[in-house]
């Protein structure tokens, strides 16, 4: 098009454009000169209206608009606090030692002073090649192929301007059953005091959620789209934007970088045979170098809050697992001694009751004893109600407790034919084991003594006659009977017991 024509276009555009102005304009002035020829009581009836709305679409556009907040790092506890909990652990004897080997290698690596830098990302992203890249000697002679990094191994590397960094290679995330590999690379992730994470192209919504993971720590991040040498400019320009949008709320570095490495590809050849082929990739990892250069310049000592609250952080989610662990095998030696005793007190009995109504002085003692073990207050009435909950549950549904105890006999040989003792035993057993369960479940998840909660568990409990749980009952009625019969037989063996 010559350059008339386009004046020509370009003047009608601005022609149109007028004219549209001065129709809003008159459209405008018309509905003010309607507006005022109105009542005064109608005028604000439809100012308050248009006011509202007005408001309304100002919030959402700065709803819309609003500069992003910075994401707020997990809580930490401060260190005594911490290891007064470990300690705790210690002494009702849980296995401590990796929470203390990890608050030494804190304190370690806050002496040695020198940056750790770690490689996350999911298998074959290129991390051993981007390692080799930034280390040339230090993978000689290794294997590069996907999934082979199983322990975390350190490399010293250089910036160009010739700082120092140690750099963490970790095995990948998202490999068959590698679980416990993918804990070791998160925990090294939070030992580092920046993390390098490696992606081949757009972000899976798996590596999306290890991202915010790493953010939520407060881990400097930088995403590197690796292999950026397969796209074109255009390609590679809308993909980091792309990536750029979907962690903007995480403060992450995104660069594009070529790791170099190996590539195998099929060729099909001139006379329709095909050959595979292995090739170099050409290496390009000078954006990397200089994002990470920005990262890590405030160096080692003015990276270590922001790693050493990752560190704790790590350890105050690890210490909650081990105490939560702890408790629950705890909860389960008190609930199968209150079972047992629950037993022994039935083969005791002169006649069984006419219903399944628990001994209301044993499921006292075992909801105060739970409470306690999960430092839940809990007072006199608290578990007056909940045991008279109980009572009025098992009323109504003593049959079906019956029935499930009779059915879980049948299916151990022996017990069934041993007479209505043990059938009464073994439903006390049920009875018992079931609220405990219930009461322990609900203690750990709510922190308070929710009757309502309990109730509903130890219906369910009560008709679950799953085999191993069955067989645990079984095993403990036909011990406590066993017992009786020799106390029988010997008298003075329950005061050796005893």
């Amino acid at each position: 098009m010559t350059r008339r024509p386009r004046l020509l276009l370009a003047a009608l555009a601005i022609a149109a454009l007028l004219w549209l102005l001065f129709a809003a304009a008159e459209r405008a002035l018309a509905l003010a000169q309607r507006f005022l020829a109105l009542p005064s009581w109608l005028q604000w009836t439809l100012g308050s209206v248009l006011l509202v709305f007005s408001l309304a679409g100002l919030a959402v556009l700065w709803w819309l608009l609003r500069p992003r907040r910075r994401r707020r790092p997990v809580p930490a506890p401060d260190r005594n606090s911490l290891e007064q909990r470990i300690g705790q652990l210690r002494e009702r004897g849980a296995d401590t030692s990796p929470l203390a080997t990890e608050l030494a290698e804190l304190d370690r690596r806050r002496t040695e002073q020198r940056v750790y830098v770690a490689l996350f990302g999911e298998i074959s992203t290129g991390k051993s090649s981007l390692i080799r890249a930034l280390a040339p000697d230090a993978l000689a002679g290794s294997d590069v192929r996907g999934g082979t990094t199983r322990s975390v191994s350190h490399y010293d590397s250089l910036l160009p301007d010739g700082r120092p960094l140690v750099l963490a290679d970790v095995p990948g995330s998202r490999e068959a059953g590698g679980e416990a590999h993918e804990a070791m690379a998160r925990t090294e992730a939070l030992r580092a005091h920046a993390v390098i994470y490696l992606c081949a192209g757009d972000l899976t919504r798996s590596q999306m959620d290890e991202l915010r993971w790493l953010a939520d720590f407060g881990k400097p991040l930088l995403l590197a789209l690796n292999k950026a040498d397969q796209w074109n400019d255009s390609e590679r320009s809308q993909l980091l934007n792309r990536l750029r949008r979907q962690t903007r709320d995480l403060d992450a570095t995104v660069t594009a970088i070529s790791a170099g490495g190996s590539e195998r590809f099929q060729r099909r050849l001139a006379d329709g045979g095909v050959e595979q082929v292995e090739r170099q990739r050409t290496q390009d990892i000078a954006p990397l170098l200089q994002a990470l250069g920005r990262l890590v310049a405030p160096g080692a000592s003015g990276l270590e809050p922001l790693r050493e609250h990752a560190v704790l952080a790590g350890l105050h989610e690890r210490t909650g697992e081990l105490e939560a662990r702890t408790r629950a095998a705890e909860a389960e030696r008190i609930v199968r001694k209150y079972a047992r005793r629950a037993v022994v007190g039935a083969l005791a009995a002169i006649a069984p009751g006419s219903d399944l109504v628990i001994q209301g002085a044993l499921a006292a003692a075992l909801t105060r004893e739970l409470a306690a073990l999960y430092e839940v207050r809990v007072s006199d009435v608290q578990v007056e109600d909940f045991v008279q909950q109980a009572r009025l549950t098992l009323r109504t549904g003593s049959s079906l407790v019956l029935a499930v105890a009779g059915n879980a006999l049948k299916a151990f040989p022996g017990l069934g034919t041993l007479g209505g003792g043990v059938l009464h035993a073994f439903a006390y057993a049920l009875i018992f084991d079931s609220m405990g369960r219930a009461l322990a479940g609900s203690l750990a998840e709510r922190k308070t003594l929710d009757q309502q909660d309990a109730g509903n568990r130890l219906k369910q409990l009560l008709t679950d006659a799953r085999g191993e749980r069955m067989r645990g009952l079984a095993t403990l009625t036909m011990e406590a009977w066993r017992e009786r019969d020799q106390d029988k037989q010997d008298p003075g063996l329950r005061l050796r017991h005893d």
